[in-house]
């Protein structure tokens, strides 16, 4: 069997739309956590916002869950969508959290709660959303997709029908690159990844939706096509954003998360042991410590 058939995937994808239904309610997890004796914070509770299905905060965020218990706080991890999360930031009753895309993606969230929300730091400028192929295909841009059309059959596979990366890729990047005769399918990122998975397998070419960083792209011989017409967008930030009064309430967190750096390759290794193997949610934490034990000098790093 392909090492390809061989990959799981999460069940969780990326929706950058904001969730329809009203009074959604939040999700907390970890409200037992004991309190590590290594450090000194003497029990104070950290309350942590975490997106649901965005993978590259899910990693980061249940890292830092683990780092600060082992300084001595409680954490409190509160999976949400969107807009709930960044109100639950506005009105204190959130934190921080830890995922925020700037300048594009999150900008209208930013604009609405800016008065009330405070930017911790930046800890990867690597974000994009892409059009990702095979790494054997003989495409390197989005300018060579249409006049290779016959090499994919004009075939176009995406996420969700409602997230931001399908709605930019139906208004920019098939009307910028001449791709109107290709096929565009939409169903959901666990598909768009079991199709790709397929399609390597068969030594097929594909091309798909996709963002970086992503563990796909250490799990996978894919590259993704320059975008000279910048229709997908620029590069972006991940940051942290959290409170108004974060940093007076809680500035030794507050000064760690705000000089957090991790490179992309090191982001996917952590999301590739989380995602790629399927881990419940509830074992999240077990994935994430062995990880940093076998990156120790790394996280010793983040709380000098």
């Amino acid at each position: 069997m392909s090492t390809f058939a061989k990959k799981k995937f999460p069940l969780l994808g990326r929706l950058t739309a904001i969730a329809a239904v009203s009074g959604l309610a939040l999700t907390a997890c970890g409200d037992d956590v004991e309190t590590a004796d290594t450090g000194d914070a003497d029990g104070e509770t950290i309350e942590m916002a975490i997106f649901q299905g965005w993978e590259e905060g899910i990693a980061v965020s249940e890292l830092w869950a683990l780092v600060l218990e082992d300084e001595g706080y409680t954490v409190n991890k509160t999976y949400v969508d969107l807009a709930p999360g960044y109100s639950g930031i506005a009105t204190g009753d959130l934190d921080f959290v830890m995922d925020v895309w700037q300048p594009v993606t999150h900008a209208d969230y930013i604009e609405e709660y800016g008065d009330d929300i405070e930017l911790v730091g930046e800890w990867n400028n690597d974000a994009r959303q892409v059009i990702a192929v095979n790494a054997d295909a003989p495409v390197d841009s989005l300018e060579d997709l249409a006049d290779n059309a016959d090499l994919f059959d004009s075939k176009l596979v995406g996420i969700e029908p409602g997230a931001g990366l399908t709605e930019r890729t139906e208004s920019y990047v098939i009307p910028d690159y001449g791709l109107e005769d290709w096929e565009f399918t939409t169903s959901s990122t666990p598909a768009m990844l079991q199709e790709l998975d397929t399609s390597l397998a068969a030594g097929d070419n594909i091309a798909v939706t996709l963002w970086m960083p992503h563990w796909a792209f250490n799990s996978y011989d894919i590259k993704p096509l320059d975008d000279p017409q910048e229709a997908l967008g620029q590069k972006e930030n991940m940051t942290t954003f959290a409170h108004s009064e974060f940093s007076d309430t809680q500035p030794e967190v507050f000064n760690w998360l705000a000089d957090f750096k991790i490179d992309t390759e090191t982001l996917q290794d952590l999301e590739e042991d989380l995602f790629v193997a399927e881990v419940d949610q509830d074992d999240y934490p077990n994935a994430v410590r062995d990880w940093m034990e076998e990156n120790q000098e790394y996280v010793d790093s983040l709380t000098p």
